[in-house]
């Protein structure tokens, strides 16, 4: 690998560990909650794409069944999420928010927001607009990356 190639992925990487820690990612609970990383997105993407499984979250959040499970019973007894039942298929258990849940999720959203618009406050409009794009374009590369090698451990 090229000086310049690596000296770019190394700055880029040093760049996404900065973010993780400015984010609150390496603290026990985020966002001003009492709750891990890990409840605190199961919470956004219920809030976001509406009722869903425990499998179907597993697969958004990249964890695996077993700690999305515990984690579901946990925001379950707190009065996070609820569980139903479908109405075709008992063994399927759609998740969504409580009323407790979606104040959660405001509260979430209220945090997140005054976060990045205190990091964006002092960017001229052209730099906002560069860190939107930058960042979308790097979540989709390390989406891609990601997918590429889950397609080739299923060849392998």
């Amino acid at each position: 690998m090229p000086a310049a190639e690596l000296a770019l992925i190394d700055d880029i990487r040093a760049a996404s560990r900065q973010m993780v820690r400015e984010l609150g990612f390496m603290e026990a609970t985020v966002a001003a909650t009492d709750y891990p990383p890990s409840a605190v997105h199961t919470i956004l993407e219920i809030g976001a794409r509406g009722p869903m499984t425990s499998v179907q979250l597993a697969d958004i959040l990249h964890l695996e069944k077993s700690s999305v499970s515990r984690m579901v019973r946990k925001l379950v007894e707190c009065g996070e999420l609820k569980e139903a039942s479908d109405a075709d298929d008992a063994r399927i258990k759609p998740l969504s928010l409580t009323p407790k849940g979606r104040r959660t999720l405001a509260a979430l959203h209220d945090f997140g927001r005054r976060q990045v618009a205190g990091a964006l406050a002092g960017l001229t409009e052209k730099e906002r607009q560069i860190v939107r794009d930058g960042l979308g374009i790097y979540a989709k590369a390390l989406k891609a990356g990601r997918d590429a090698e889950t397609e080739l451990a299923k060849v392998s």
